[in-house]
């Protein structure tokens, strides 16, 4: 498991996983987009982390919700996440291009957005 993710389940052409770390999360999405951009295919992909509630195999909560709505935003081939994952991945290497302050459907806060871009 070279980014120690786990495919939580399928959401229509998309899918939600897990994954132990944030800058894990990041790279397994660069590695998805590059992937499937050398296949003719877009992917867009939302990141946050924070808690979630254990459902079975299953997770919800807030988290979960955020990071749909962070990668409803994203743009073809863009890794985006929240500056909760930027900042937990500080001295990783990682590099982000600032995205603003959107509103994010059903959020009630603000949150500031950030590309990662390939390093």
């Amino acid at each position: 498991m070279r980014f120690r993710g786990r495919e939580v389940k399928t959401l229509g052409d998309g899918f939600l996983a897990t994954f132990d770390g944030p800058a894990r999360a990041v790279r397994c999405g660069q590695a998805i987009s590059d992937s499937a951009g050398s296949l003719g295919l877009d992917v867009r992909v939302g990141l946050h982390c924070g808690e979630v509630e254990l459902i079975g195999e299953d997770v919800g909560g807030v988290a979960v919700h955020l990071a749909a709505r962070v990668g409803a935003l994203a743009e073809s081939g863009e890794v985006l996440t929240t500056s909760t994952v930027r900042d937990l991945v500080a001295g990783s290497g990682l590099e982000f291009v600032d995205r603003g302050v959107p509103q994010l459907k059903g959020i009630g806060q603000p949150w500031h957005l950030f590309a990662a871009i390939a390093g």
